[in-house]
């Protein structure tokens, strides 16, 4: 399946909504003055790498303030602390910058380790990250680039109409990986095994982001709905639930902790 339109040519966004792939694996200082005291973290509502890292800060009880960052206006402020243009970026009270979800996730691990996401056993954690890495990259541009990039971010970014083919070819991937996410949580406690972790929280971030729009099915899985309808009513998920964008309305159901 060649890349959706609104994707660069090898998968890399365009408007960088999914972390983008600038090599940019590491803690950089802050170029301009920045206010202390406060931990900022830069987001857009519908993206899935941005929620992730959401709920990963609120989970460990990290507080902070989101910045709205429109990607596709490419301001030069923004490109100072993340060259590669893309969302999510934390900006530490201390002038720390961490780009890229994956990283800012390991950072928060490492930094916050008193409730570990990653598990602690080496098998627990290759599971968690086998996961991650399959919802951050197979599921991401099978699924949520396909349907929520195409349907939504394409049309805030000024960047024309969905691609038919690509719809059409994320409604399949979802239902084939909804089902293997409620296999996951009919065998095991959480999806990765007898702790929640964050393959938790990374599949929950794009199936809320999908359930905002609309796009999911619940009744292809009902393993994957009722997984799905214990995270949504940790208290890490407030946020979430409560996030509305101009011109899209999401489904009764969405913020029903009871479906």
């Amino acid at each position: 399946m060649p890349s959706p339109k609104w994707m660069g040519s090898k998968g890399s966004p365009l408007v960088g909504v999914q972390g983008g792939n600038a090599p940019l694996a590491f803690l950089t200082p802050a170029r301009n003055a920045i206010t202390r005291g406060m931990r900022y973290l830069y987001h857009l509502p519908l993206s899935a790498a941005s929620r992730k890292v959401r709920l990963v800060l609120t989970e460990k009880r990290l507080p902070f303030e989101l910045r709205l960052e429109k990607i596709w206006e490419r301001r030069p402020e923004y490109l100072e602390l993340n060259a590669s243009g893309a969302v999510p970026t934390l900006l530490e009270d201390g002038g720390l910058v961490v780009p890229d979800p994956g990283t800012i996730c390991e950072y928060l691990e490492e930094a916050y380790p008193d409730t570990p996401l990653i598990g602690r056993a080496p098998a627990e954690r290759i599971e968690v990250r086998r996961l991650v890495a399959w919802l951050d990259g197979t599921f991401a541009t099978e699924v949520t680039d396909c349907l929520v990039g195409e349907k939504h971010l394409k049309r805030l970014a000024g960047q024309g109409e969905p691609d038919a083919a690509a719809l059409r070819h994320g409604y399949i991937a979802l239902r084939h990986h909804l089902q293997y996410i409620g296999w996951l949580a009919e065998t095991r406690k959480w999806l990765a095994g007898s702790n929640m972790s964050l393959a938790d929280f990374a599949a929950a971030a794009h199936l809320s982001t999908l359930d905002f729009a609309g796009d999911i099915d619940w009744s292809i899985s009902a393993p994957a709905k009722d997984w799905y309808a214990r995270m949504k009513s940790r208290p890490s998920f407030r946020g979430l639930l409560a996030d509305r964008v101009p011109g899209l309305l999401p489904p009764a159901h969405y913020a029903d902790l009871d479906f």
